[in-house]
């Protein structure tokens, strides 16, 4: 009973965490740049998500250092938690070099890093929520495909930088585009962790 109730504390904050995370995927490939003032709501939306996500961050640590009784171990609770936060900083970070750059185009490549990323979110929740019904075999599905979405990104990167040189003469751009791709193939790195912290997770519990 005791240890039923501490549970429920750790799995929660996890599952709000890749909530929000999700959420903040949604709205980063769904929002619409027309022009500079777009960028601004773009940065600051995304600011938002990330401090709420730290918030829950916090509220977990406390847990963790009030509980003697974890479901999983301690530190495989705060790994999976910080790892999900890399990846809502890269897309805020992101969002912060859009307006930086003051940048109002996309291109397809950002468009395909931004679905991938998207998809990996959608992964990572649901892997959480199977965690939290303790169905830890199952995360393996999602798992995989994290996988395979980073893979995808890893060819974009090489393919998009490739172009970039082709096609864009302006240096200043190039720099700025560059910059832009990879910041968006490490987002997907940063999937990539949640997935390996999820593995190791399955292999000392399952």
């Amino acid at each position: 009973m005791f240890s039923g109730k501490k549970k429920d504390v750790f799995f929660e904050a996890l599952t709000g965490i890749s909530s929000n995370l999700k959420e903040a995927a949604d709205f980063f490939v769904e929002f619409k740049i027309k022009n500079v003032s777009d960028l601004k709501e773009f940065s600051s939306k995304m600011k938002d998500y990330e401090k709420k996500g730290d918030d829950i961050i916090h509220g977990l640590i406390t847990a963790l250092n009030k509980s003697f009784i974890t479901p999983i171990e301690r530190e495989d609770i705060l790994q999976l938690a910080m790892k999900m936060d890399d990846v809502l900083d890269g897309m805020e970070q992101c969002a912060a070099r859009f307006e930086m750059y003051s940048l109002t185009d996309t291109d397809e490549y950002m468009t395909e890093y931004a679905d991938y990323i998207h998809k990996s979110t959608v992964e990572i929740f649901g892997a959480i929520e199977l965690l939290s019904s303790k169905k830890l075999l199952n995360m393996r599905t999602h798992t995989i495909k994290i996988n395979e979405y980073e893979s995808q990104c890893d060819e974009i990167l090489r393919v998009s930088i490739k172009q970039l040189f082709v096609r864009e003469k302006d240096p200043i751009k190039i720099i700025q585009l560059k910059e832009i791709y990879e910041i968006l193939e490490g987002i997907s790195d940063f999937c990539e962790d949640v997935a390996d912290t999820l593995e190791t997770i399955i292999m000392r519990n399952a």
